[in-house]
């Protein structure tokens, strides 16, 4: 595969047993982004976006083709080292949040730091915070945070560790309008900031319009 593409993927599937008959979710997709680019990836309910972000970063596993993050293949890694690639490439936007709910704003920010043993963690997720807008909210658990505020501390988790590749899956999913332009403007602004590349699966064309370029996913395939 060619160098210097943060994702490549190349005759990716995923196909799952069905009451004994193979459903095929995705089939012979392949893709490369390059680093710093913003890509939407659309599509109906049910035509495999979220699927393809979990092949993407190795949280599932293909039945055909492989995918290398950062010039690494995938398929030549086990669990562990999958995990590994994870912790040292990517930071994560779910549209449910995911935040841990026994830690405060400033601990959840704080883990990727320390599991990454960064001396600065501390001073790192504080900053991270005040970008977000946050820095009056470090103590606060999850349960008394808006949605909106839960998703700026993902945010911030996911860019603390200065990733070079985002995901989100559906970041705006949960939240009301208003809100979902706030999250969605302060993740492109940081995305440039951090020069980081962004894969964001969405079912927002206005959103979708904001990136560099759109993938679309018809019934498991990609169409032009």
């Amino acid at each position: 595969m060619a160098s210097g593409m943060v994702v490549e993927a190349s005759g990716l599937g995923k196909t799952v047993a069905n009451g004994g008959a193979p459903l095929v979710i995705l089939q012979d997709i392949s893709l490369a982004v390059m680093p710093g680019e913003t890509v939407a990836i659309v599509g109906a309910s049910g035509s495999g976006k979220s699927t393809l972000l979990g092949l993407l970063a190795g949280l599932d596993v293909a039945t055909g083709g492989d995918v290398c993050l950062d010039g690494q293949s995938l398929a030549a890694l086990d669990e562990d080292g999958r995990a590994r690639l994870r912790a040292r490439l990517l930071g994560f936007v779910f549209q449910s949040f995911q935040l841990l709910p026994a830690l405060t704003a400033l601990e959840n920010v704080l883990l990727p730091l320390e599991l990454a043993g960064n001396p600065e963690a501390g001073k790192i997720a504080r900053e991270w915070l005040g970008w977000v807008g946050l820095a009056e909210r470090t103590g606060h658990y999850p349960k008394h945070l808006s949605g909106g505020e839960q998703q700026r501390v993902a945010l911030a988790r996911a860019f603390a560790p200065n990733p070079r590749l985002v995901l989100a899956d559906e970041p705006t999913g949960n939240l009301d309008g208003a809100t979902g332009h706030q999250i969605i403007d302060m993740m492109f602004d940081l995305n440039t900031r951090q020069g980081t590349t962004l894969i964001l699966v969405t079912h927002d064309e206005e959103i979708a319009a904001r990136c560099d370029r759109t993938l679309r996913l018809h019934d498991g395939r990609l169409v032009a």
